[in-house]
Order: C-alpha cells, then sequence, then structure tokens
C-alpha cells in the first residue's frame, strides 16, 4: 500500500510539470556492484521506478531501499520466472549480474562463468524491453558487450547506438589518480579512456586531458600503468574477499545518470563507453571505447579527440590483437548460445 501511494505520489507531481521519471532494471542487483548501485539510483531524482533483480536475495534490498525518503519506488524479482516482468517497459537496463574477479583469476576465467549469464539476460531484454538502452558492467566487458551484441541481433532487436560497456569506472580512476599527480582536484579533472576495459586495453590519453597537464615522461608512464591494473590493486587489497565494487557502482551510477539526462532531453552529455562504432581512430575493432555523445535515441555521435601522442600510439599498437582477439571470442559465444 505504501508503494502505492507513492507511485501515485510521484505520478501527481509529473503530471505537474516536474521532469519525467524514467524505468531502470539493475540486473544482479543482490551483489557486491548491485546494492551500492540500486542505493545510489534511489536517490536519483530521474528515477521512477527502480527495479531488482538477481537470482535470490532482492526482496530484502527493496525492503532497506524502500525506507529511504524518495519518490523512487522500488519492486524486487528473483528467478527466471520473473526477468520478464522486471524488464517490462524498462527504460535503462544496467547489468552487473556475474561473479567478481579474484586473486589469480584472469578475465578468460571469468568469461566462463559471466558468458552465459550476460547471453541470458540480453534475450531477457529483447523479449521485453526491446527499446531500453542496455549498460553492461559484467566482466569481462570486451567480451560480453559483442556476446549482447550478438544475441540481440539474433532476436531481430539489436540497435547499436542503445547498447553500452561501461568503462566510467576506467575514467574515475584516470581522473582520481591524474588529479592527485598534478595537484588538481579530481572533480575538476577530465582523462579521456579509450580501448577496451581490461589490463592493455584500456588507453588514458594523459596527453589529453582537461585541465591539461604538464607531467613527465616518466610519470605519464607510471600513472597509465596503474590505470591499466587498479582493479588487481583493489582485488589484491581485498585479499579474496572481492573486486572493486564501491567505486564501481559510483562509476556505473555516473554513466546511467548520464543516460538519464540524455533521455530526458538534456544536450552535451558525453561520457566514455565501449560501444560498437567505425570510427577511423578504432581501425577496424568493431567494438571501441571512446567518449560518446549521448541524446535521447543513444548513441548520436562523438566527441573529437586529437592524435594520440608517440607513447599512445605505441600502446595503441600493442593492444588491439589482444582486443580483437577478445571481440571475437565474444561473437563466437553469442552466436552459438542456445537462446
Amino acid at each position: 500500500m505504501a508503494e502505492s501511494r507513492l507511485a501515485k505520489l510521484a505520478a501527481h507531481l509529473t503530471g505537474r510539470g516536474s521532469k519525467a521519471g524514467f524505468r531502470v532494471a539493475v540486473l544482479g542487483a543482490s551483489g557486491g556492484i548491485g546494492q551500492p548501485l540500486s542505493l545510489l539510483l534511489k536517490k536519483t531524482s530521474l528515477v521512477r521506478e527502480l527495479h531488482l533483480y538477481d537470482v535470490k536475495g532482492t526482496k530484502g534490498v527493496m525492503a532497506d531501499l524502500s525506507h529511504i525518503n524518495t519518490l523512487t519506488t522500488v519492486r524486487s524479482f528473483e528467478g527466471n520466472a520473473e526477468l520478464g516482468a522486471c524488464l517490462k517497459g524498462c527504460d535503462l537496463v544496467v547489468i552487473p549480474a556475474g561473479v567478481p574477479r579474484k586473486p589469480g583469476m584472469t578475465r578468460d576465467d571469468l568469461f566462463k562463468i559471466n558468458a552465459s549469464i550476460v547471453a541470458s539476460l540480453a534475450a531477457g531484454v529483447a523479449d521485453s524491453c526491446p527499446e531500453a538502452f542496455v549498460a553492461i558492467i559484467s566482466n569481462p566487458v570486451n567480451s560480453t558487450v559483442p556476446i549482447a551484441a550478438e544475441v540481440l541481433k539474433r532476436k531481430g532487436c539489436y540497435n547499436p547506438a542503445r547498447l553500452f560497456g561501461v568503462t566510467s569506472l576506467d575514467v574515475v580512476r584516470a581522473n582520481t589518480f591524474v588529479g592527485e599527480a598534478s595537484g588538481t582536484s579530481p572533480e575538476r579533472m577530465n582523462v579521456p579512456v579509450i580501448g577496451g576495459h581490461s589490463g592493455n586495453t584500456i588507453l588514458p590519453l594523459l596527453s589529453q586531458t582537461t585541465p591539461r597537464n604538464s607531467l613527465p615522461e616518466d610519470k605519464v608512464r607510471a600513472l597509465t600503468n596503474r590505470i591499466q591494473n587498479a582493479g588487481t590493486e583493489v582485488v589484491e587489497a581485498k585479499a579474496g574477499t572481492g573486486s572493486a565494487t564501491l567505486s564501481m557502482a559510483a562509476a556505473a551510477h555516473r554513466f546511467a545518470e548520464s543516460c538519464l539526462r540524455a533521455m530526458n532531453g538534456e544536450s552535451g552529455v558525453v561520457e566514455c563507453a565501449y560501444v560498437e562504432n567505425k570510427e577511423p581512430l578504432s581501425q577496424g575493432l568493431p567494438f571501441f571505447a571512446l567518449p560518446v555523445r549521448l541524446n535521447k535515441s543513444g548513441v548520436s555521435g562523438f566527441a573529437p579527440l586529437a592524435a594520440l601522442s608517440p607513447y599512445e600510439a605505441q600502446l595503441f599498437d600493442s593492444m588491439k590483437g589482444a582486443l580483437a582477439g577478445n571481440i571475437k571470442k565474444g561473437q563466437e559465444f553469442g552466436r552459438s548460445f542456445n537462446l
């Protein structure tokens, strides 16, 4: 009853001219990323309804979040039988579902577990909300996004403008580390990060930061290495208890909120994301992270970048093969997955 009254109040306020709200689903809402991400989305004014899905545990998360005094209504869904109801009519679907990386695990290890999870959820999106923006967090993103693309293609509803790999954490980390090193507030720093979302496929463009920095070459190399391996830094620091969850949730919320702002009609929204594109900088790689311009329809174009520095060009050349292999692996799995 309380949820119903809250929904009616939200609809009443929206009808009186406040900004439209959206229906957002978090698939994997009971996990280490899903719970803090759901908390942040509950406090986001553009979220009208928040749907929580997982194999178990969402009822408790919903009960907890529903006590927070915002107009966002929260509903819980559990198990395959309720996936369709969770996704019906959703505008944005955020997918952190899957297992986290543990010490000693490679992203190939993650692939064996998370590939089927992402494929199944992508099929659910195709069946219940084929026009939704889909933001994939589940690692390895270099492969899981191509998996989702192939599943959506087979379902006849693939729109490359609305499928994103969330690489915002690489940007958040780069902003933090470069800001600290250059004596600039991390909140003011903006570092474009292109390529992929694992190890040396992560390419931070420290030559193109805003504000500009004057870091020496040895510092640039050290920071680049730290940004590329920051995930391992967290995994090792947590000593077997988890991976980057809080920072990932904050970065995912940043990306989700940018999508919602664009969907709500705001212009000039730009976020780095791993998307299908044919930009010259991608050099034939079908999926590649770039600064993406967002509007109501999804990707509307790409923000311009300057030429890479010699060091960045060297890094790009050295990672192209690995990223191409990750993409191919995901495509092949998506094409063969039993729908």
